[in-house]
This record gives structure tokens, sequence and C-alpha cells, in this order.
């Protein structure tokens, strides 16, 4: 049957290479690779680390967001360095590209993705705060806790922040206050958080943990070490003139060496102890004078040195 003359004036459909197939196809074995490589290589690597199980859940958190990011992020640099290849004008061709028009395929294909990725995203992110094994997850929860680790009774370790330092009391050894901040491993640690005079932050890095020191308010976070090491603890909110050198440091030892700090130290400072105000979740901002004659007065403050250091501006 002869072709009506409407079928033999219409233009012939252009034909070419499959640009999709072949973006497919570079793309694919460049994500495999680069998942590999963040996974195996860059994964252990990734910060906090793996001091404590808030910092390896959180080390874990940002490896995830790498994996979903990657293939996505790889697909964009391929088609875009497809496209400055295949769909680059040429010599002498000063013609218009073909319209592009919708593509109910792509479209549908490129909706779900991304849906199914951020819906992932939202249940893994409940999950991780969620999980009783990460009970806390490191960050303050108020002065009442909504999720509590298991595994024994915590040790409790009171983060007072005050311009321009931070101070550390052990209620369960008598009270003690230090500036020397040592954990025991393989053991939960409650810290209580909270401020003599402004709005600090207690931010110990490594150990995945960040809770706010707020005057008048108790702050609960909970760490658990899994292995030793140190660790830098920094205020992580503006909190006057030297605010950028309220920083110092902790160590996580073992149970026996913890023990035989923590006992030691009670006995050095029971004299300062003894003029400390009773230990409280809170303390009236009046008793900051009485504390610093306290500790001015012992010199000492454990095994990380003087409660003053040498020519510290806020000595009284």
């Amino acid at each position: 049957m002869a072709a009506s003359p409407t079928e033999a004036t219409r233009p012939a459909e252009p034909t070419g290479p499959n640009h999709g197939l072949r973006i497919f196809l570079i793309w694919l074995p460049v994500a495999v690779v680069a998942e590999l490589l963040i996974w195996l290589v860059l994964g252990p690597h990734l910060p906090p680390g793996n001091l404590t199980d808030q910092a390896h859940s959180q080390q874990f958190d940002i490896l995830m967001l790498f994996v979903l990011a990657a293939p996505v992020m790889i697909f964009v640099l391929t088609f875009f360095g497809y496209s400055l290849v295949a769909f680059r004008q040429r010599e002498g061709d000063d013609e218009d590209g073909p319209p592009i028009h919708g593509h109910t395929g792509i479209q549908a294909t490129w909706i779900t993705g991304t849906a199914v990725i951020v819906l992932f995203l939202a249940a893994f992110g409940t999950y991780e705060l969620a999980w009783p094994g990460m009970a806390g997850a490191g960050a303050g929860e108020g002065p009442s806790a909504i999720w509590t680790p298991k595994g024994g009774t915590p040790l409790q370790i009171q983060v007072i922040g005050q311009q321009w330092r931070f101070t550390y009391r052990y209620p369960q050894y008598g009270g003690f206050e230090t500036t020397a901040l040592y954990l025991p491993v393989d053991q939960p640690v409650q810290f209580n958080v909270t401020s003599l005079d402004v709005i600090h932050s207690f931010w110990a890095y490594q150990l995945g943990v960040k809770a706010d020191a707020n005057p008048g308010v108790n702050n609960i976070a909970f760490v658990t070490a899994k292995n030793t090491g140190k660790f830098v603890v920094r205020c992580n909110e503006l909190c006057g003139l030297w605010h950028g050198a309220m920083t110092n440091g902790g160590t996580v030892v073992s149970q026996a060496a913890f023990q035989a700090w923590a006992t030691k130290t009670e006995a050095q400072l029971a004299s300062v102890t003894a003029q400390l105000p009773p230990y409280s979740l809170v303390y009236d901002p009046t008793v900051i004078p009485e504390i610093n004659k306290a500790m001015a007065k012992a010199g000492i403050a454990g095994a990380n040195g003087y409660y003053y250091p040498p020519n510290d501006p806020a000595q009284p």
C-alpha cells in the first residue's frame, strides 16, 4: 500500500547514540569505586572517631551521608562532563538543537529516587537518635533525660562553665572539684552540665558530647568510652572576651587508673572541698568569689596541674 502524502512528507525521526545509556555506563563503575573507597578507606578515619560509643555512632552517621550523597554528586558531574563533550557546539553548526520535551520515565525516576533518599534519611536519623543502645547520643537532654543508657550505674560528673574555664565535680567522690577531667573506660558517664554566669557550651569533640551550660539549669548528657586516649574540651557558645581561650583537655583511662586518681585527688583536695558550696545540680552565682578563693588557696587540681594556670588573667 502506498504511503499517504502526509506520511511521505513527515520528517524522519532523528537517530543517534543512546546518550542516557552512555551516561549510565560511565556513572555506574565510577560510583561503585567511589562507594568502596568511602566505606573502606575514608570511613574509619572520619571524625569524631571511635573513642566512645557516641562518637562512633556519629562517625557512622556521617559515613552514611557520604555513601548516599556520593552517587548523586557523581551522576551530576558525569552528566555535566558528558554534556560538555557530546553536546558542545561544533564548527559550522549554527543551528539550534532539537527542542527538549518532558520525559515521563526520567521524571518519575528522579522523583522516586530523591523521595526514597529523603524518607530513608528521616527514618535513619530518627532511629539513630532514639536507639536505646545509643541513648542520649552525647547531646544535652535538659534536666530530665528522655533516654538513658543501659549497662550499670553511671559515673556522675558535673561540668561547670564559668568565664572562662570548665571545672568538674565528682559527687560520688566527696564532691571535689578540679580542672582535670578523667573518665574510666567501659563505664557509662552522666554529665550534669551547668553554668555559674553566662551561657557556655561544653563540647568534648572526640567524645561525641555537646551540651549547653546554662545558668540555673542542669543539662544531662551521656557517654560511654570504649577506648583509652586523650580528648579536647572547648566552649562552643560565644561567652565573652576570652571565649576562644576557654579550652582544656581530658583523658580516658582504665578503670583501675581512674579509681586510683579519684581516690588520691579526693584526699588531696579534702580541705578545699570543705570550703566549696555543697554539691548541687545548679549554683547561686554569688558563690563564685568563694569558689575562686578556695581554688586559689589550694593551688592544685590533681594530675592536670593548677586550678589557675600561671599568668591566667582570671586569677584573683
